[in-house]
């Protein structure tokens, strides 16, 4: 098997660890969510996301603020005023767009339960919820103007609907965190490598169990594999831990297929959490090599063909 190319390994720290609960840890909307929080950030980490989320609020009234000027100004004018018109838009969108990235960065630090569907479903697609709001309702109105000519209700209305779409995309979540998944993974960790401590790189989506696993000695622009806390992998921007950890941990981080069977059974509340799995003092040093690649997890990871920089 050819040798991985070897990469820098950059730690990024944590203040203090989340408080993980024990309890609830079966795969999120599986069994019933105990009462009060499963995982718990910091209260650095909560401090950040109360920021990113008054950043996120003033972000969107402005928008909203822009929105009705354009309707209630803009559009009472004879003849409206194409260039003013197209301007409000377009900043009505950045500001849309802004406040949704610092509102998805604050719900990594801090997300929802999924014990409240209702509150979790709004808390992780409001961008998408305020997009609507900030360009239906002008979409709406130009179309119906009468000051308006079909052309220039075509040209105003087609970069509303386009600047909308942007925004509404840039607003949904679509691998919405939850406190759940976030305790499942940290006990997952847990229970195979006795801390918590995972694996990945700058333009991946998950993170892993090890160094050792070929996604993460990938060549990157950085050249760089970062290690951290499972909690500091999500504020990185990864969405999860990656699928294949069990095939990743026996084929390339030296653990046996007992100590992972272990560690599921123990998630999955069919063993305490925190029973003693087989050798968990750390991997398996007689574990059997393989040259055998693990299946490709598609869209995880940067390609291998950027060189390093």
């Amino acid at each position: 098997m050819t040798e991985a190319p070897k990469k820098k390994v950059v730690r990024v720290e944590a203040s203090e660890p989340a408080r993980t609960s024990t309890r609830g840890t079966a795969a999120p909307g599986g069994a019933e969510a105990p009462a009060g929080p499963v995982w718990t950030p910091t209260p650095e980490a909560k401090a950040k996301a109360n920021r990113l989320r008054l950043i996120s609020w003033a972000a969107w009234i402005v928008a909203i603020a822009v929105e009705a000027f354009a309707i209630f100004w803009v559009l009472k004018q004879v003849p409206v005023n194409m260039v003013l018109l197209i301007i409000l838009i377009v900043v009505t969108g950045i500001l849309s767009v802004g406040g949704s990235l610092c509102w998805k960065q604050a719900n990594r630090l801090d997300p929802a339960s999924e014990a409240d569907k209702v509150r979790f479903f709004v808390q992780n697609q409001l961008g998408a919820i305020v997009a609507v709001v900030a360009f239906l309702p002008l979409i709406i109105l130009i179309f119906m103007d009468k000051n308006m000519s079909g052309k220039q209700k075509a040209l105003a209305g087609g970069i509303g609907i386009v600047v909308l779409i942007i925004s509404g995309l840039f607003g949904t979540t679509f691998e919405s965190p939850s406190q759940e998944q976030y305790a499942q993974e940290t006990n997952i960790v847990q229970e195979l490598t006795g801390k918590d401590e995972v694996f990945w790189v700058k333009g991946g989506s998950v993170f892993h169990v090890c160094e050792q696993v070929p996604d993460v000695n990938k060549e990157s622009k950085d050249g760089q594999i970062y290690q951290g806390t499972v909690a500091a992998a999500h504020e990185a921007g990864k969405d999860r831990l990656t699928k294949r950890w069990q095939s990743e941990a026996t084929q390339y981080c030296g653990y046996t297929q007992e100590q992972v069977d272990a560690v599921e059974k123990s998630v999955a509340g069919e063993a305490p959490i925190g029973t003693k799995i087989p050798a968990s003092e750390g991997p398996s040093t007689d574990a059997p090599a393989t040259d055998a690649p693990a299946p490709t997890e598609p869209a995880t990871e940067e390609p291998a063909t950027t060189p390093a920089s």
